[in-house]
């Protein structure tokens, strides 16, 4: 019973394999291809395979959850190549037709529409599960029957489809058979995510726990709903609830709305949003209105020698208006979609603070106004974040700068800037860099300052076989310039070490170092794919505006585990880490090796969008 158990938990699927090709014939089924599994693999599929034929519980229990004469599906569309201008030919062309094929969440493909469920549990998570309405995807195009295809509303259309939260993946296609020399039909495959799901924990020797449960799809209709339910807490109070409530895309108009309720321990409150971003490249308004009421506790400046944490009560309300617009470039060349875009934008913040810790909290209003410049397209890959989906990776240049006062007990004027840029190619891989500033000025006296220095380098995809493997560098620097004594950085977690915590290592200036090593494996249960994690963190940090982290050894943190992505689903990732910290402060018990778990991804890309005009963040 053992080796089958083993057996079972490494059930493998067939590599994915990704090639780069010119677009398909839309009116053709895509037929999937051969794909040569590694010795090891296939040992483990013909054993499966045998013990499925036969007539016991555990033959029987196979056959109906694994399916072992499905290909792998062939992804087309990845070159970067192609991407910049793959529908250019079909510029502003009449749009004749647009057919909509929505796929539900288990067993289908956008790649191959041949594919149907298979299994048991595939047709039985189809039946739990409603599908997205065509009413709701066909508001998400930027393009209408009987109107011009402009440039970039197709790749446009696809990327807003895939990054949808309740969509696993997308493709848009022309028929090339139909197409004539000034009309098009489109093609528009989509696949839902089982959008129902949660998560849970529970500690009997405390009797706490946490029920979490999220619908990112209700009845079909693209609301989401996230819930968290905490219970068995210690005082003040034994229980805490939070939840959020999102509409998006009201009216096809790309308004959302979203009403947000937290009723924590040392965390309250009470907000509703009511925005539209600059969603696509073609977006002219974009702007927001934000109303919302918080108390929180947060730690207050140790004194020397201080071996207790001292928090104190912040409570405010706030008001956030913002509106931007963009400006296109004239463009000449007839066909060609300039990539540039100019935006000016305006904010007014109104916060009036009802409960102060210290008083470094005076109510006050910040009008603030930017322009900026952003260059910005999207290529196609898979294996950067998630588990051979498609992934849209953003490249290109921005700039902006912002000026403005704040008026309360005194006044102030403020200036920032901020500029970004990132490449990439399929053999190099992916560089960003990115870098910020800005500050208050009083009196001729800058404060409340912060330069922000952040770079991300993720390697090419190395295969061998089925097995794939892919390095990930981030560098972050942050400076704090005349900051308040209550502001301070820490090193916790995703601020510079992963699973280090610690509520008396911070300070004013902060360089982190990070690296990480994904291995993609070709085993897979349930759906569930999984990754081996190999990471190394180094943080310094240091305190005063004239003291350089580097004069002291870093804080350092080591660790391994393995991630957990069922791309169908609505789960996060799952990662379990084991760590080890060689250092830790003196006047903390803590230990020197950990194991967490988080369901967070520790890196991500930064978009070239413009999104509103703000004050430098220093956290």
């Amino acid at each position: 019973m053992a080796s089958l158990c083993l057996l079972f938990a490494v059930s493998s699927v067939a590599q994915e394999k990704t090639k780069p090709i010119s677009p398909p014939d839309s009116s053709q089924v895509i037929a999937p291809a051969d794909t040569v599994l590694q010795p090891f693999d296939q040992r483990i599929i013909n054993n499966l395979r045998q013990m499925s034929e036969r007539k016991t519980i555990m033959g029987k229990l196979l056959k109906a959850i694994l399916v072992f004469d499905r290909k792998p599906e062939e992804v087309y569309g990845l070159d970067a190549e192609l991407i910049e201008r793959e529908f250019e030919r079909h510029t502003y062309k009449i749009v004749r037709r647009v057919d909509i094929l929505n796929m539900n969440a288990f067993g289908y493909s956008v790649n191959d529409t041949s594919r149907v469920p298979r299994n048991f549990f595939e047709k039985a998570g189809n039946s739990l599960h409603v599908k997205t309405r065509q009413g709701l995807i066909r508001n998400k195009l930027l393009f209408k029957t009987a109107q011009p295809l402009e440039p970039l509303d197709l790749i446009e259309s696809e990327r807003l489809l895939r990054q949808t939260d309740y969509l696993l993946d997308a493709r848009i296609v022309v028929n090339e058979i139909t197409t004539s020399d000034d009309s098009v039909d489109v093609f528009v495959l989509t696949r839902d995510i089982f959008s129902l799901g949660g998560s849970g924990s529970f500690t009997p020797s405390s009797g706490s726990g946490r029920i979490a449960l999220r619908e990112l799809n209700f009845l079909g209709q693209g609301h989401q709903l996230r819930t968290n339910y905490r219970f068995g807490l210690d005082a003040p109070r034994s229980w805490e609830f939070s939840g959020s409530y999102l509409v998006e895309n009201i009216s096809n108009s790309y308004l959302s709305a979203e009403v947000i309720y937290a009723n924590q321990n040392y965390y309250q409150e009470r907000s509703f949003f009511l925005r539209r971003d600059f969603f696509s490249t073609n977006t002219k308004y974009a702007g927001a209105i934000g109303l919302g009421r918080v108390e929180e506790r947060i730690l207050l400046p140790p004194i020397d020698n201080d071996t207790l944490s001292r928090y104190g009560t912040l409570g405010y309300d706030r008001r956030d208006v913002w509106l931007a617009r963009s400006f296109k470039p004239k463009s000449y060349n007839l066909g060609y979609e300039a990539r540039g875009r100019i935006i000016v934008g305006l904010r007014m913040i109104n916060t009036n603070y009802k409960k102060k810790p210290t008083e470094n909290f005076d109510d006050n209003t910040i009008l603030l106004g930017s322009v900026g410049y952003s260059i910005r397209k999207y290529y196609k890959d898979r294996f950067l974040f998630g588990f051979g989906r498609t992934e849209d990776i953003p490249v290109g240049t921005f700039v902006s700068l912002t000026a403005g006062y704040e008026k309360g007990s005194s006044y102030r004027r403020y200036f920032g800037a901020t500029t970004s840029f990132a490449k990439y190619t399929p053999s190099f891989g992916y560089l960003y860099g990115g870098a910020s500033y800005g500050s208050f000025i009083r009196n001729g006296n800058w404060e409340q300052g912060v330069l922000d220095v952040q770079s991300l380098y993720f390697t090419k995809l190395y295969e061998r076989g089925n097995w794939k493997l892919r390095h990930y560098l981030l560098g972050h620097a942050t400076v704090g310039i005349n900051r308040n004594p209550e502001e301070m950085l820490s090193i916790n977690n995703e601020n510079g070490l992963r699973g280090f915590r610690s509520e008396f290592v911070r300070g004013t200036r902060r360089v982190s170092l990070n690296y990480e090593a994904n291995l993609y494996t070709p085993f897979s249960l349930f759906g569930f794919r999984l990754a081996g994690v190999l990471f190394a963190d180094l943080a310094w940090l240091s305190t005063g505006n004239k003291s350089s982290p580097f004069k002291e050894a870093p804080y350092r943190g080591y660790g391994i585990g393995f991630r957990l992505r069922n791309e169908y689903l609505s789960f996060s990732t799952i990662q379990f880490l084991f760590s080890y910290y060689p250092r830790l402060p003196v006047n903390e018990d803590l230990s020197d090796f950990r194991i967490f778990n988080t369901s967070r991804s520790y890196y991500d890309f930064t978009d070239f969008r413009f999104t509103r005009p703000g004050v430098a963040e220093f956290r």
